[in-house]
């Protein structure tokens, strides 16, 4: 199998208000197709981060369709004042950018009666579930990896947070970076300040990479990004019983940025829900040390494997 990163050629298609940066990979040759899986990765994340999950879904006999949501990676930027920030108006910008990378690229790959799968990862995992509300015979199952469901305040009441971003948004401060956002810029990032991986060598290439094109980086969030994904979130949590989709929502023992419990608890309100929860994993599971992600990779097989018959 020729790896992804050999064969990476970026599509440029155009959502609503904003030009998107799509791949699409055909699935090892070597192997029986298993049909298209879907790959959405998280906030601050590009295409080639992934380039070692895509090979092991090609691996698993599966074409792969992933994309750079807009404000992030190579797609459009949304503020001309600093592209290291993360903003939205709202997340139904988001739900565009799944539509055109379905309606583009995924649709022409998908064999006749064939539906997608997906394996979604936080923000992207977020935006997933979205869709599913939205179109719920849209995917044949999905594997939600650490999803937002909701965040860290890092020891803040909630409800000062909410107040506090209320009011930035209020004073027209939408575009101003939530405090001390600035300074997670990857640049500025060590390991050991990092809040993601147990795993030094994965941080450290998805670290090289954004030194080698470091136009692909971002940095934190935005009190307008702040605003939409807590309303976003709200929303969401009250929308689980409505997912009939089947879907595996697999929590990190260790997450820091996404709360697990709430994932767990959305996977149990959900019809069709099943959850599992990998020990000792940090956020980016699949950016984890070997043995954790092969606990993430024996859940995802066992689901997709019963899901096939």
């Amino acid at each position: 199998m020729i790896p992804a990163a050999v064969i990476f050629d970026p599509l440029a298609i155009k959502a609503v208000g904003a030009d998107l940066r799509a791949a699409r990979f055909d699935p090892d040759p070597m192997v029986a197709r298993k049909g298209v899986c879907v790959l959405l990765n998280g906030q601050t994340e590009f295409i080639e981060k992934y380039f070692e999950v895509i090979d092991e879904l090609r691996g698993r006999g599966f074409a792969v369709a992933t994309m750079d949501w807009r404000g992030q990676g190579g797609s459009s930027r949304l503020l001309a004042d600093d592209h290291r920030k993360s903003f939205i108006t709202d997340f139904a910008e988001y739900d565009q950018d799944l539509d055109t990378l379905l309606n583009w690229i995924v649709t022409p790959m998908l064999k006749a009666g064939e539906k997608p799968v997906a394996l979604a990862h936080s923000m992207g995992a977020h935006n997933l579930l979205r869709s599913l509300v939205r179109a719920p015979g849209r995917f044949s199952w999905v594997v939600l990896n650490a999803p937002m469901i909701a965040i860290s305040l890092r020891g803040q009441r909630q409800f000062i947070v909410k107040a506090i971003t209320a009011w930035e948004v209020w004073r027209g401060n939408r575009a101003g970076w939530v405090w001390g956002m600035e300074a997670r810029d990857p640049h500025n990032v060590s390991f050991t300040t990092q809040l993601v991986t147990s795993d030094p060598q994965r941080f450290e290439r998805a670290q090289m990479l954004l030194r080698e094109k470091p136009e692909l980086r971002l940095a934190g969030a935005t009190w307008g990004w702040l605003a939409a994904a807590l309303s976003s979130m709200k929303w969401l949590r009250g929308e689980a019983k409505n997912i009939t989709t089947p879907m595996l929502i697999v929590g990190a023992g260790e997450d820091r940025i996404c709360l697990t419990p709430e994932a767990k608890a959305f996977a149990a309100a959900a019809p069709n829900g099943e959850y599992v929860e990998v020990a000792g994993a940090g956020h980016e599971i699949l950016m984890e040390k070997n043995a954790i992600r092969q606990k993430f990779w024996d859940a995802f097989d066992a689901f997709a494997s019963k899901k096939a018959t």
